[in-house]
């Protein structure tokens, strides 16, 4: 029997019982089992909700029609939710300002992920009403059940903070916005600080909220990385680098690190280009295979086996050379520093800039920033690579440290700096560049995917 409210009809049948006369929603494709079927308010109307084993499905219930109506004329168009998009779920009830938490029941809120313009992710609800207790338990068990059975999704997350980043505003942007889903979520977090977080992103946007919605459903990409060695020995891991301008650029603004994030990166940059000079190189690299068995050999290849490939040399003055494993999406460059290259394609972009004027230079700089073609230069050439070597040929490395003022001395003497996902390393001699496919897993989705519907670690 259903039970009127407020002219919208809402009330409990048993679970698997025959509703009267309405008919399921049709299946789809592949035959879905019915796990619950029952009677709900959504969006101020009545409506016959299937719970199938991957999606939630409802059609409005229709007045009936006189005499001679057809009977499929009494459900409304079919909706449906994807029940891998639930990530949380909630028994609703009044508020109540004595007693919170244990007000009159309303029904079962389930917290959704939406999907935006551009790759965002968005939280959202869905409200299913019904008055009845024993009725919005069963549903609300079976929901629980459901999503305690996505495995791949976090229990308990450590949590590294920047609190320097966004402004210094990253502790604030956490517990106001990322915070709350995940405790929504029922993740554990513990929270520890640090000053030197590699912040670049996986989603094909920097908003934070979507980041957030990548871990809290369990969505896993496998991620190139590259490792960083110097005479035999390993410097570090990571996924992008530069040599030359960019190095140059990154030891400047971290001798001024009492500017704010920005100011201190225009001032770089200016600063840069004021002693912009070219580097004496040999670059020594192997071309990538594109092949998907070629892929998989290289992954399951010993890090200290040679690869046996025929090396490709170019020597000149160059005036930045970069390394990318990921496209390294940020705001100086939306569309990427190496927009054809993709997250565990088994390869690397080698982008160099010869040795050209200043004002050309500087036309290639601001192609980042635009939809154009930042390599349709004449002095700007492109690899697709696997693994490279940096040799710089000058005798020694002629930027001073102490001419350009500041309390940190950034680079020793004879040593190069190199900017390595936003974290400065300086050497002074040959630096290994070797790619290993698909060697961790991050929370992020395939930027493939999203574009259809870019730089490393979701750190905040």
């Amino acid at each position: 029997m259903f039970r009127r409210r407020l002219g919208s009809r809402v009330g409990a049948l048993k679970e698997g019982a025959p509703v009267g006369s309405l008919e399921l929603p049709k299946a789809a494709a592949e035959p879905e089992r019915v796990l619950l079927r029952g009677i709900f308010e959504i969006r101020r109307e009545s409506c016959d909700v299937v719970l199938g084993e991957r999606a939630l499905r409802w059609r409005s219930i229709r007045p009936e029609l006189p005499a001679g109506g057809s009977r499929c004329d009494l459900l409304g168009k079919e909706e449906s939710l994807e029940l891998e998009d639930i990530f949380s779920v909630k028994l609703k009830r009044r508020c109540s300002v004595k007693h919170p938490g244990s007000g009159t029941l309303l029904g079962i809120t389930l917290f959704i992920c939406l999907k935006e313009q551009q790759n965002k992710l968005k939280d959202s609800t869905l409200d299913l009403i019904n008055l009845s207790e024993d009725h919005c338990d069963i549903w609300f068990r079976e929901f629980k059940k459901i999503l305690e059975g996505f495995k791949g999704r976090p229990k308990a997350l450590k949590i590294l903070l920047n609190p320097r980043s966004h402004r210094r505003e990253s502790v604030q942007v956490y517990y106001e916005k990322v915070e709350p889903l995940l405790k929504l979520a029922g993740i554990k977090t513990d929270v520890t600080r640090s000053t030197n977080v590699l912040a670049h992103s996986l989603f094909g946007t920097p908003h934070v909220v979507t980041a957030t919605m990548h871990i809290i459903l369990g969505h896993i990409q496998s991620v190139d990385v590259c490792t960083f060695s110097s005479a035999g020995k390993l410097l570090r891991f990571g996924f992008s680098a530069m040599f030359g301008f960019g190095g140059r650029t990154l030891a400047l603004a971290e001798k001024y690190r009492w500017m704010s994030p920005s100011q201190r990166r225009d001032f770089a940059v200016i600063k840069a280009l004021a002693k912009l000079k070219p580097e004496d190189c040999k670059i020594s690299f192997l071309l990538a295979s594109c092949s998907q068995n070629e892929q998989e050999r290289k992954a399951q290849r010993s890090p200290e086996s040679d690869s046996g490939g025929h090396w490709q040399i170019i020597q000149g003055q160059f005036l930045n050379i970069s390394i990318m494993a990921i496209p390294c999406l940020c705001s100086v460059a939306p569309r990427g520093f190496a927009p054809d290259t993709r997250l565990n394609n088994g390869s690397m972009a080698l982008i160099v800039v010869r040795n050209t004027t200043r004002p050309e230079f500087v036309k290639h700089l601001k192609r980042y920033s635009s939809v154009k073609n930042q390599f349709n230069f004449p002095f700007v050439e492109t690899y697709t690579i696997e693994e490279v070597k940096i040799h710089p040929t000058s005798n020694s490395n002629e930027y001073s440290p102490q001419e350009e003022g500041g309390n940190h001395t950034t680079v020793s003497e004879n040593g190069f700096p190199w900017n390595v996902d936003g974290d400065l390393m300086e050497t002074a001699s040959e630096v290994h560049i070797r790619l290993h496919p698909r060697l961790i897993k991050l929370y992020g989705g395939s930027l493939e995917e999203m574009n259809d519907s870019k730089v490393a670690c979701n750190c905040i």
